[in-house]
């Protein structure tokens, strides 16, 4: 076992089953000799690169994810690092048109067996920062990973290399390089679609997801200080959701607020919140709150972008209001 950052423990899971399973390569974007964006992909080319198997391409975003759709319809299992989570307009026609469709158009005979990683969020690198996994949202057949430790990380990236479905697997750069957990170096799978409580309590629900769980966690303690107790929920996966984990948490404490870092406006969130609403409306002793990004394109000076994006502070706020009620 070993400690390692969120960078580092996906690494090791690709490097794993790349070892594992010939047919898993990975392809994408200065991925080879310079190690990938902020190390996405270090190490990689090293022990793989002779083999042909971790491929440097052209910068089309389309063109590479569209070969990833295609070798996986003829039986690899590839993986296409995009960068980041805002070229993902470049790849909706060929990630959630035509590879989350494959197997529907096909009947049931063709897999797509494609992982898509990109980067993003509000952190220590200015720009970059967009979180648009709400288009996939309305593309059917992709799943959507979100996690938010590098043990998570480590679990869900062989998970979703194993999966024969496409996966677009998302990786915060708040906590890319942070914090460490201890990873083991065995077979280690988190499936996806299953939720996980990270913080039990009984005043309200937090749902939340990456970087907004850390700051979910540190606003339960400053509330625990005057007895109120939050239970944090971490999505780990927003397609598949984990409906009945995050419905049988709020029955038990009768408030929730859904956090999300992405624009409020028509995404996850607001999807929780209708599952809430409509599931929980006899248990619930507050109406369902959201907190999420303004919608305003995502500021690169500090100072707005602390006000553009929900903080600790008011995730406090809002349960206060939540638990006033």
């Amino acid at each position: 076992m070993k400690r390692m950052t969120m960078q580092e423990a996906i690494v090791a899971a690709i490097a794993g089953e790349m070892r594992r399973d010939r047919d898993v390569f990975i392809m994408g974007l200065d991925i080879g000799r310079f190690g990938g964006p902020l190390n996405s992909c270090k190490g990689l080319w090293d022990e793989f690169g002779a083999s042909g198997r971790v491929i440097d391409t052209p910068i089309s975003e389309g063109a590479i994810v569209g070969a990833g759709v295609g070798a996986a319809l003829a039986g690899k299992r590839p993986i296409v690092d995009i960068m980041f989570c805002e070229f993902l307009p470049l790849v909706i026609q060929q990630l959630g048109c035509d590879g989350g469709a494959m197997h529907y158009y096909s009947g049931g005979a063709a897999r797509v067996p494609l992982v898509v990683r990109g980067k993003y969020g509000v952190g220590p690198y200015h720009g970059h920062a967009y979180d648009h996994h709400a288009w996939l949202m309305h593309t059917p057949g992709v799943k959507i990973v979100v996690p938010s430790t590098a043990l998570d990380a480590k679990g869900l990236m062989t998970a979703a290399i194993r999966d024969d479905n496409p996966v677009f697997f998302m990786e915060h750069m708040a906590l890319y390089h942070g914090q460490r957990d201890v990873i083991p170096d065995d077979d280690y799978v988190v499936p996806l679609g299953r939720a996980d409580i990270k913080r039990a309590g009984r005043d309200a629900t937090i749902v939340a997801s990456a970087a907004m769980v850390r700051k979910s966690l540190a606003a339960a303690q400053t509330l625990a200080r005057d007895g109120i107790e939050i239970e944090v929920v971490d999505l780990r996966t927003i397609v598949p959701l984990d409906e009945d984990t995050i419905l049988e948490s709020v029955r038990r404490t009768g408030r929730a607020l859904v956090v999300q870092e992405t624009i409020r406006t028509g995404g996850s969130t607001a999807e929780i919140a209708a599952l809430i609403g409509a599931q929980c409306w006899h248990e619930l002793k507050a109406p369902v709150a959201r907190l999420g990004t303004e919608v305003v394109p995502m500021p690169f000076a500090r100072s707005l972008e602390k006000a553009a994006v929900p903080d600790e502070a008011a995730i406090v706020a809002a349960v206060r209001g939540l638990v006033a009620q």
